[in-house]
């Protein structure tokens, strides 16, 4: 179960609202070992795709320099899905490295009838994809 914050889910949202029509990324970082969702870092999609998210590669190994000087690990990678529902691609899954990291899909096409959006959470796994429960909290 991926238990987040109001302010981050917003905050994610927020981010996948402002990129669309081109998929948004970024990932979400928090103490290594907590599985604690604390610091949002918003990355831009160098694809500039609204089918393709590709984070920059120096921008990449900035933030996970910048991490590992500050004991941190990615808990969320999250990306939008911008005419599409909120589950992985086969291109999502093959680029799934961090087998500890939350996968966090927002859509923002209303393809479910309940809103503009989804917000949903996958563990992928060596190419397994098993969605999970997002429990949204006020604080920690």
């Amino acid at each position: 179960m991926l238990t987040i914050t109001q302010a981050l889910v917003d905050q994610i949202v927020a981010h996948a609202r402002k990129d669309h029509p081109d998929e948004a990324c970024g990932v979400v970082a928090g103490p290594a070992g907590s599985d604690r969702p604390e610091r949002f870092i918003p990355m831009l999609n160098a694809a500039m795709s609204p089918t393709f998210y590709e984070f920059d590669s120096a921008d990449l190994l900035k933030l996970y320099r910048e991490m590992d000087d500050r004991d941190e690990e990615p808990v969320v990678i999250y990306h939008s899905h911008t005419a599409t529902e909120a589950y992985p691609s086969r291109t999502d899954i093959s680029y799934a490295n961090e087998p500890g990291a939350h996968y966090v899909l927002v859509s923002t096409a209303d393809t479910d009838g309940l809103g503009e959006f989804q917000f949903r959470s996958f563990r992928i796994v060596e190419g397994a994809v098993t969605e999970e429960e997002v429990k949204v909290v006020e604080a920690y």
